[in-house]
């Protein structure tokens, strides 16, 4: 069965509770908040506020910079959120990309290696201590609480095969110069490996660019111009979604045939999309 998941922030009270709201009742699975301090809001904040105007829609972090979050912080935020949402919470965790986040604490961003070995660790020390471990207020409801890892490492990903319930591809690599902005990684091959080093671990694609359209060739084709990536790997991809609602089914369709993935994770402007398409298939 294919779901769909909502990333997004609040900007005002009464329009977030709505949002929340308006994504459960429209069908989604989860909603998700980014983790970019300095630069979007508190997630596990958010995520409490529409617990309260919810009942049913999943709730987590779409990912926490585990380079900026103290694992006894974070597990202590991800356990209040599982309580207030009767045990709807979801950890989401990735490396930590961007330079100024891991100033703004005070340390230099390590190289790769180092930030994904700092991540695989700091989620096993948040999980023990979501277990009992270390913490022994507040429990959480679920036991365990699902752990959602984001990222596009080889070394990342097989860890995650293991251990994690849900891997979130996002199509993206390296971190520009900008440290903000990254390369893509939307070509088919390189959707094979990473689907091939999930190992069978549920999957979500975060879907990066949305446009219903009676003319997806012309979309595609300026995509591919925009990111210098051949148009049929982007028809092929589960990262970017264009064409007639019809012709977006049936590509979602193609992909879970191909990568059997059924899960996709879309920003608020893809919202109606997403409504419609539920509506009619």
């Amino acid at each position: 069965m294919t779901t769909f998941s909502l990333q997004a922030a609040p900007d005002d009270a009464t329009a977030w509770l709505d949002l929340a709201r308006r994504a459960e009742e429209i069908g989604f699975e989860a909603l998700y908040v980014a983790d970019h301090p300095g630069s979007t809001a508190a997630p596990f904040v958010a995520l409490a506020a529409a617990a309260v105007a919810t009942s049913r829609l999943r709730l987590g972090s779409y990912v926490v910079n585990a380079g900026v979050r103290e694992p006894i912080l974070l597990a202590a935020d991800v356990a209040t959120l599982d309580v207030v949402s009767g045990g709807r919470a979801i950890l989401g965790l990735g490396a930590g990309h961007t330079p100024a986040e891991w100033a703004a604490v005070g340390k230099v961003r390590p190289g790769v290696r180092a930030r994904v070995d700092h991540c695989i660790a700091v989620a096993e020390q948040t999980r023990r201590m979501l277990a009992g471990e270390g913490m022994d207020q507040p429990r959480p409801v679920q036991q365990p609480v699902p752990l959602l890892i984001g990222g596009g490492n080889t070394r990342l990903l097989g860890w995650a095969a293991e251990h994690a319930d849900l891997i979130g591809l996002s199509g993206l690599g390296r971190t520009l110069d900008d440290g903000h902005s990254h390369e893509v990684r939307w070509h088919t091959a390189q959707v094979d490996a990473q689907v091939e080093l999930a190992g069978g671990t549920p999957m979500e694609a975060l879907v990066q660019l949305v446009e219903v359209t009676d003319d997806a060739g012309a979309v595609y084709d300026k995509w591919a111009e925009d990111t210098s990536t051949p148009a049929e790997d982007l028809i092929a991809a589960p990262f970017m979604l264009a064409g007639t609602i019809e012709e977006i089914a049936a590509k979602i369709r193609a992909v879970e045939s191909r990568w059997g993935i059924t899960r996709f994770a879309v920003r608020r402007p893809a919202i109606e999309a997403v409504e419609t398409l539920l509506r009619r298939h």
